[in-house]
This record gives C-alpha cells, structure tokens and sequence, in this order.
C-alpha cells in the first residue's frame, strides 16, 4: 500500500507541477487579457468641431473604420487628422488615454511619435541647406568633430538615407534610455567608439545613432541649440502649439531605482489583490500630459494577449531628431500641409529630402533623407505615399501619410505598439479621396 502511495505520488507530483503554472497562466490571462472596447459603436470620441457638410460622409466613414480597429486589435485609444487642399478639415480623439481613469483621447492629446521624430529634423536639415549653412555630402565630421574618424567617411546625407553603417540599439534595450541629454552631441560618448557595420553607402540599416548625429550637425550649422532651432524654424511658423521634445531634465525612474514597468507576477497581485481591496489606487492625471504608452503581452493575437502593461517611463531626450518628439495628429498634419505646399521649404528642396536613394549596387530604397516612400492605391489608382510610420522600442505607434496628388495628408497616432495604423491611415486616406473625387 505505501508503495502504492509512492507511486501516485510519484505521478501526481509532476502533474501538478504542470498544472499550476498553466492554470496560473490561464488566470492571468483571464484577469488581464479584457477586450477594451466590446461594442465599436459605443467607443466614446472627442472633436472640437463637426466637419463640414463637403467631408461628413467622409468622416463617417473614417469613424466606422477607426472603432472597428480600436476593437478588433483591443487598442486603448487613437487620434487622427486629416488635411486637404491645404487645410485641417477633420481631428478627432477616440477611446481611452489613459485606461484605469478612463480619461479619454482629445484631439490634442500628445503622443510620443518616436522615429517619425525624422521627418521633422529632416525639414530642419532642408531650412539649413537653403540657408547654405549645411551639405548633404560633407562628412559628419565637418559639422560633429567629437564623432572619431572611422575605416570609411561617412556623410550626412549617407547617415540620413539610413546608409552611414552606424549602429543602433538594440529596441527597448539601449543604454541611451538611462541617461538625459540637453544636447544631442551629449549622447555620442555612448555610441561613438563603435565601428562602423558596413562600408557607407552598400547597404540600408536603419540607425537611430544616425540621426542623432544628423541632430548634432543640425545643431551646429545652426549655431543655436537643436531643440531652440527646431521651436524657432519649424514648429512655431506651422502653428504646431503642442510638439516639442522630451524633457532633459526631467527624473528618468529607470535611472533612480523607482517603478517602472511591473512584472507579469506583481501585475497579477495588482489586479487580483490590491487593487480590488482599494489598497492600490490610480492617481488622478493632468489632462495635459501625453498620453500613457502601453504595450501588450504576448502571443499572436490581440485578443488573447496577457493584457495590456504600461510601457516602461524610459526618458528619450537623448535621442533627440531621432526619437525624441511629442506631437499631435493635427500638428503632424499643418507639417505635412506646409511641406507639400511650399510654405516651409521650396519645391526643390522638398524634392530633394524625398527622393529614394540609391546603394553603390545601383538598388534604390524605399526611403528617401528622413522620409519613407511607398506606391500605394488611392481611389483606385496608383499613388506615392511620403510619410513614416512611427516606432517606440522597436514598435509602431503612429503614421504620417502624404498623398500629393491627391492633396490629402492623414496623420493617425495609438497609445499602444503594434497598432496598425498604417492600414487605418490609407483607410482614412481612401475614404477621403473618394468624397473628393465626387
């Protein structure tokens, strides 16, 4: 009998080390994994103004498409704006900012852009080389001396067509997320010993280093402080009131040993313990802060995720041009509006920073210096679309499109990675060029 007893044991003891891990797994999932926005046409929205009578079937339209990607892949909240002919015609906030207070998406809540950080500092590098105080084909070192010669030169418009062989960090990992920078030049003593990965111009490797040594010449040229330039040059003339750059001289909390993005393990006693018994509260938040970024967990469909979690609050100051903005679908959209019409740089300069560029093989990318180049279909026809899609730690949270010959430029910004808001924007895009074709 005991050796019969020794043997069930024996059995039910693995057994059970199995079970508990996956049925903890699966309560976890349970608790967490919540669909946000169960009916698409209760999502709750924000617009300052109604669209006019010549863009409502249009905006009706967008909004059906926009709820039915808040549901499908259980975002927290999205922005979109839109332009055309020349104008700001439609802004709109939809779901949440921030989930536990339910503060909802304005249309100017804030965003952190993170790489569509570029196209705003190559508008920067255009004023600078109509002032003739910047050369696409200079070395770096011209302009950023503290950048140590390396095997080959390498040159701004080489780093700015993502062809300098400069490396980057590696995501949600780099040692720039610990430190704040109040100068981009700052942040080379973290990555400027390196070597160069291939010979410049042989091949495409997208490098946020780059472009905060692009920042660092900009900075230089300029004479004045990068940031200073880019309120003076670029977002002031635009009327784009609500982008600027991550703090420097705001407390990283990596840094300082407080919170930062919790644990599966910890989240769960959050959700299941404190929370419930009112021990772990949610502080209020100003209506003025960016909206909270979050991330989801794992697995391959959104809604079977292990929940969402707050993205970690790493500061980005040291990425500047690179990464480092805050903006709003609507300012996004004035800046797009002002590119495409002449009124902040000249059509050939424009032209310049938007062609693709091409590799010592003769290949041609699908990037020009800052801006990403797409043929797409609009209306049924094909079109190029000039813009980026925006990635915080390696994943996408907004995209800025530009369609010139269709005159529509759509902007849509999530508080969540792996959104797919380049589809929502041609989405958005679609809608409007076809109200504009009737």
């Amino acid at each position: 009998m005991a050796r019969n007893r020794f043997r069930l044991g024996c059995i039910l003891v693995p057994i059970g080390l199995l079970v508990v891990p996956i049925a903890g797994t699966w309560l976890f999932m349970k608790v967490l994994a919540s669909v946000l926005h169960p009916d698409p046409q209760a999502i709750p929205s924000v617009t300052r103004t109604e669209p006019s009578p010549q863009w409502s079937g249009a905006v009706n339209r967008a909004r059906r498409s926009i709820r039915a990607s808040l549901a499908g892949q259980n975002l927290p909240g999205l922005s979109v704006a839109v332009g055309v002919g020349g104008s700001l015609v439609w802004a709109e906030g939809f779901g949440w900012a921030h989930i536990e207070t339910r503060m909802p998406v304005m249309p100017d809540t804030r965003f952190r852009i993170g790489t569509a950080s570029t196209v705003l500092t190559s508008a920067a590098v255009g004023v600078l080389l109509e002032k003739g105080r910047l050369r696409l084909d200079d070395e770096i070192q011209t302009y950023v001396p503290q950048f140590p010669k390396k095997q080959w030169s390498v040159t701004l418009r080489q780093l700015m067509a993502h062809v300098g062989g400069v490396g980057t960090d590696g995501g949600d990992e780099g040692p720039l997320f610990l430190h704040r920078c109040e100068r981009p030049v700052e942040a080379l003593e973290h990555f400027a010993q390196g070597e160069l990965l291939f010979e410049p111009g042989t091949q495409y490797r997208h490098s946020k280093y780059g472009w905060i040594l692009v920042s660092s010449a900009v900075e230089a040229a300029a004479a004045q402080p990068f940031l200073a330039f880019m309120r003076e040059q670029i977002f002031r003339p635009l009327g784009m009131d609500q982008t600027g750059a991550e703090s420097a001289t705001e407390e990283n909390p990596e840094r300082h040993g407080e919170p930062a993005e919790d644990a599966p393990f910890l989240t769960l006693i959050h959700q299941l313990i404190l929370k419930p018994l009112g021990i772990s509260g949610t502080k209020a938040r100003p209506a003025t802060e960016p909206a909270t970024g979050y991330a989801p967990g794992w697995g391959p469909d959104p809604q079977v995720r292990y929940g969402l979690h707050v993205m970690a609050p790493r500061n980005l100051s040291c990425y500047a041009g690179s990464m480092a903005f805050l903006s709003t679908p609507s300012d996004l959209v004035r800046f797009g509006l002002a590119i495409h019409g002449g009124t902040l740089l000249q059509p050939a300069t424009v032209r310049l920073l938007q062609t693709s560029q091409q590799l010592t093989s003769g290949q041609k990318t699908d990037y020009g210096l800052g801006w990403d180049l797409h043929t797409v279909r609009l209306a049924g026809e094909p079109t190029q679309a000039v813009g980026l899609n925006g990635e915080l730690q390696g994943q996408r949270v907004g995209s800025l499109m530009m369609f010139r010959e269709a005159g529509i430029v759509v902007a849509v910004m999530s508080n969540i990675s792996h959104a797919d808001t380049p589809a929502l924007a041609l989405k958005v895009a679609e809608a409007f060029a076809q109200a504009a074709a009737r």
